[in-house]
């Protein structure tokens, strides 16, 4: 059985799949961000979703990149945090 470091560097070879892992960084770099002011403030998920009036699932899913969230849900957590999105066109 391959360790997920050795399959990632396998597949991070072909250029495609690359290519989309790299796209998906941003988004990754974003969940990230979250479950760590999470963590900071000392929240479980369980917490997190009461604050915002949804499930402790949907805040799982969520964080594990398997719920692509809407604005408002996104904004729902921004406020919990104290905090809020903002949207840039470039």
């Amino acid at each position: 059985m391959k360790s997920y470091r050795q399959l990632r560097t396998k597949l991070l070879r072909d250029k495609r799949v690359r290519g989309a892992y790299e796209n998906l960084a941003p988004e990754f770099a974003f969940v990230r961000m979250i479950i760590q002011k999470r963590v900071e403030k000392g929240l479980t998920q369980k917490e997190l979703a009461s604050k915002i009036g949804t499930k402790q699932s949907a805040i799982s899913r969520f964080e594990s990149g398997t719920y692509n969230p809407t604005l408002s849900f996104l904004e729902k957590i921004a406020n919990a945090f104290g905090a809020r999105v903002i949207v840039s066109l470039k």
